[in-house]
């Protein structure tokens, strides 16, 4: 399960490793053809109580070569230059321990952030340079942005990550829009859930993604505003019982479950009949509309908080003609 910001943004890969040769070209950075992608241990801890762990780590398996390379990825959220020994480490690390040459992604959230991740790593004095490292980055100047639904839905995987790396943007709300559609079309394109244009992303539902993005966005706005299209989409078919048309239909009933039952509990308190905690327990936990539905029938009338569950419950009169506890007006 996806955690954190930090994670996100990085987690995408290892749910889509497919993505790489998708996605940096978007960038202008070319990605060889390839046979395979595989995750690697991110542990690089050489010598203990000293850890050190990547992000990710992928095993890039290319055409007419028997090792391929080797790809670490690290999610960045703002400048650090602490990270410079990092990634210098984490480079010459895997390149003795694979036998293979290794390459740093760095992906971010902001341009300052990603400008400076852009900057070769120099290592040595002004006399001699003993290593320089350039790493690749992914962020919001190198990626554009994607705010029709068509383009969201032709790939998803790739669109996630743009709204990702654009979580700052101004225009937020479009780009979100566009995502959220993108998921409820996919999903309802195909019952299988693989990408009609990519053939890949299939082994994940569209409920992962959804997640992905609630958590990848971090607190703020932008989550608030994702939640609101979550619980506000209204399925393109209905009846086709995909994943986003049934987590739809749950949520929309626990919704109304909660409302009913609040409203239960409100005309009780207003017309003064007291409410022990294991009858509002019992009715705030029952999402059964039809089981709901009679016992707010009977709030109107009862005397006693125990009378909702009474089945058949006659309406107790008080002396002069009205129902025990103060009326409705």
């Amino acid at each position: 399960m996806v955690s954190s910001p930090h994670e996100a943004l990085h987690r995408i890969f290892r749910v889509d490793p497919g993505l790489f040769a998708r996605l940096l070209p978007r960038a202008g950075i070319d990605f060889p053809e390839h046979t395979a992608i595989e995750p690697l241990d991110t542990d690089l801890t050489e010598i203990r109580p000293l850890e050190r762990r990547v992000d990710s780590v992928f095993r890039v398996r290319v055409p007419d070569d028997e090792g391929g390379f080797v790809l670490a990825v690290e999610s960045q959220g703002k400048p650090d230059p602490d990270k410079h020994n990092s990634w210098t480490y984490y480079l010459a690390y895997m390149y003795a321990k694979y036998r293979l040459p290794p390459f740093l992604l760095v992906v971010c959230k902001d341009k300052a952030t990603a400008s400076w991740a852009a900057e070769p790593i120099r290592v040595g004095r002004g006399f001699h340079t003993s290593m320089v490292v350039f790493p690749l980055v992914l962020g919001p100047g190198s990626l554009p942005v994607i705010t029709e639904p068509d383009e969201a839905a032709q790939d998803l995987a790739v669109a996630v990550f743009s709204a990702l790396a654009h979580a700052t943007d101004p225009g937020l709300t479009a780009i979100l829009e566009a995502l959220a559609s993108g998921v409820a079309h996919d999903a309802e394109k195909s019952a299988s859930g693989v990408n009609g244009e990519t053939g890949e992303g299939g082994d994940v539902d569209r409920v992962d993604w959804a997640e992905i993005v609630e958590i990848g966005l971090g607190e703020g706005s932008g989550r608030e505003y994702w939640r609101h299209l979550m619980a506000t989409y209204t399925p393109n078919f209905p009846g086709s019982k995909t994943i986003v048309e049934e987590s739809w239909l749950e949520g929309r009933a626990k919704g109304q479950a909660e409302g009913k039952a609040e409203d239960i509990l409100r005309i009780l308190e207003v017309r003064g009949v007291a409410i022990p905690d294991s009858v509002r327990e019992r009715v705030t936990e029952c999402t059964d509309l039809d089981v709901l539905g009679a016992w707010f029938d009977r709030s109107l009338s009862a005397a006693h908080a125990e009378e909702l569950f009474v089945e058949g419950q006659s309406v107790q009169r008080a002396p002069g003609g009205s129902s025990a506890g103060r009326p409705l007006t």
